[in-house]
């Protein structure tokens, strides 16, 4: 078992009461569940040994929950990473019909959002880019990389990214381009890989060549990796998870985060658990390893990643 990867929490669920996903968790939706369920993940989280936590402050209160969190336990051995760049739209309104996040990746959103994260310090490791596209003008504006080498240089944050979509390669390609005052500005890279999305595999394996930080998001493809009608294209994975899930005793979640470890070994794999037990059996993917032959057979199962991202643009927020 490669012994750098860890299993980290990730509070997208936890900090809102819908999320993009094929599955409704049973969870009443008020502001104050959702924060004593969070306090609840977040020690038991500890307690069972993870150490990495990531946030956002477009995951509805995520952020604060982790904030409160912090203050109060004030563990000096966890690591904590945060984003700037989208703002919360939804206000907690379930069926919510417009976008419930917002993407705006400007200096004074940039300003507006540290001020707030930055509470997060000592602890806090890594800053990033929320989502970072060509699109979005990140990697020309000038005045926002200047002030994330800035937040750099006073508090020794590594900066990062996130990614999605179809084209995360050329993102993270051009992102490794910025080189502010003779240095590499980004060095850490968060982005989606699993076993129906590998289209990043090449470039993830330079970056941990290159002593980059790589964590993985969605490593359970927003929950499609759980055998369901909709999604005839994977039924052959979903026999053979169960194959695996039943020989080593643990449940499809765990063979899915043991496929990115095993395959990529990446620093980081994000739980995106809502509730402890989800948190247990995600863990239970440290407890083996997958044989060389099962992570071939898992790696045919890779869908176009267009068409899976065509996949998750079509998930409804639950």
């Amino acid at each position: 078992m490669p012994k750098h990867t860890q299993i980290g929490l990730g509070l997208a669920a936890i900090g809102r009461p819908e999320y993009i996903n094929i599955k409704k968790d049973d969870i009443p939706q008020t502001q104050e569940v959702f924060q004593a369920n969070a306090m609840q993940v977040l020690d038991d989280a500890y307690r069972f040994g993870v150490r990495y936590f990531d946030v956002a402050p477009s995951y509805g209160k995520g952020e604060q929950f982790l904030i409160d969190w912090h203050n109060s336990r004030a563990y000096p051995d966890v690591t904590l990473s945060t984003k700037w760049g989208y703002t919360y739209m939804a206000n907690w309104e379930l069926g919510y019909e417009g976008k419930h996040e917002i993407k705006e990746h400007s200096l004074p959103k940039l300003l507006e959002q540290w001020q707030v994260s930055q509470v997060l310090l000592p602890e806090l490791k890594i800053y990033q880019v929320h989502s970072a596209t060509l699109e979005s003008g990140i990697f020309t504006n000038t005045d926002v990389l200047k002030e994330l080498h800035k937040i750099k240089q006073d508090t020794g944050v590594q900066i990062g990214i996130s990614t999605s979509g179809s084209n995360q390669a050329e993102i993270i390609e051009k992102a490794l381009t910025i080189n502010i005052e003779g240095e590499d500005l980004f060095s850490s890279f968060q982005v989606t890989y699993n076993v129906f999305e590998q289209s990043t595999f090449k470039i993830l394996k330079t970056l941990l060549g290159d002593q980059k930080t790589v964590i993985i998001k969605e490593a359970l493809a927003n929950g499609r990796v759980f055998p369901n009608d909709t999604f005839s294209n994977y039924q052959a994975a979903y026999t053979y998870f169960h194959v695996l899930s039943k020989k080593y005793n643990v449940g499809i979640d765990a063979i899915a985060l043991r496929f990115v470890i095993d395959s990529l070994e990446p620093h980081v794999v994000l739980s995106g658990a809502l509730t402890s037990p989800q948190l247990q059996d995600n863990l239970k993917a440290l407890s083996f390893q997958l044989a060389t032959e099962e992570i071939q057979q898992l790696q045919i199962f890779a869908s176009p990643s267009q068409l899976y991202w065509e996949e998750r643009s079509a998930l409804a927020w639950r």
